[in-house]
């Protein structure tokens, strides 16, 4: 039975799996221009132009130093691919889906094409953010946790100074941000709050923070949807609205990935329509 092979190894056989197409094609082979030839299997000159170019877009210099090492390192993964012909290993079952899946990956790269993202698009969209905003902005942290009786101790915990909110956050949250001990991002939403316009964050919590000063604990804990909150306010501030200069490629970015994310979906949809599925 064949070891398990690492993601490095599964990466270093798929990038060469085209030379064995190279090596079966026999001495008319020869006849396109390599960069190198190994046990008479040629490297294409393509390979090793669109290595050089990637290496010159990161700010190395052309020159001989550079294209000798690119050729070596290229030779190196035709002696290692052909080392793991010898070994069976292009039919092994690791490789055969990482290699399924890296053409999956060519297919829609190829196949998805998103609608482009326009100038007034970016702008629309920075208004409509701007247009959400309250006077004031909160920084703070968030504990949540599954049973009311432990929402209650921690906050008596952290009311009589025996704890660390982030440090129990790390240890009792079940939301992402426990990782930066419960750190949220910068947020603001008009007050008093209403329910869709509080930038994402739950009504509930949306209320609790507003009324919290800087370095506050909510008198109780927060319910909503089957958990319970802690919230402790790090900062509040006159709210800083971003010149659309500062944010627009951010804000083009996040719409590129919309749209991305739309057009794969629809191609999804139409593929699976038109497929026989049993």
């Amino acid at each position: 039975m064949n070891p398990r092979l690492s993601v490095a190894v599964l990466a270093l056989l798929l990038a060469c799996v085209a030379g064995e197409a190279a090596a079966a094609k026999g001495p008319d082979a020869r006849e396109t221009p390599a960069a190198a030839r190994v046990n008479g299997v040629p490297i294409p000159m393509a390979r090793f132009d669109e290595a050089l170019r990637q290496a010159l877009s990161q700010g190395k210099a052309d020159t001989p130093e550079l294209r000798a090492a690119i050729r070596n390192q290229l030779v190196a993964r035709e002696v290692f691919r052909q080392e793991a012909v010898k070994r069976g290993w292009q039919n092994d079952p690791q490789v055969l889906e990482a290699r399924d899946s890296a053409m999956i990956q060519r297919y829609l790269k190829d196949a998805v094409r998103p609608e482009p993202v326009a100038e007034a698009a970016v702008r629309a969209r920075y208004e409509s953010i701007v247009a959400g905003l309250g006077e004031r902005e909160f920084r703070f942290r968030l504990i949540a946790v599954a049973d009311e009786t432990q929402a209650k101790q921690l906050l008596a915990s952290l009311k009589a100074g025996q704890a660390d909110f982030a440090d129990l956050a790390r240890r009792h949250s079940l939301l992402p941000s426990r990782d930066k001990g419960g750190e949220m991002d910068w947020i603001s939403f008009k007050t008093p709050a209403e329910e869709g316009h509080t930038q994402g964050l739950p009504l509930p919590l949306a209320n609790a923070v507003a009324a919290l000063p800087a370095g506050a604990l909510p008198a109780e804990p927060i319910s909503w949807q089957g958990r319970w909150y802690l919230i402790r306010m790090d900062e509040v501030r006159p709210t800083r609205i971003p010149a659309y200069d500062e944010v627009k490629a951010a804000l083009r970015r996040a719409l590129e990935a919309q749209a991305l994310e739309k057009a794969t979906a629809g191609l999804v949809a139409r593929l699976i329509a038109s497929a026989k599925i049993q």
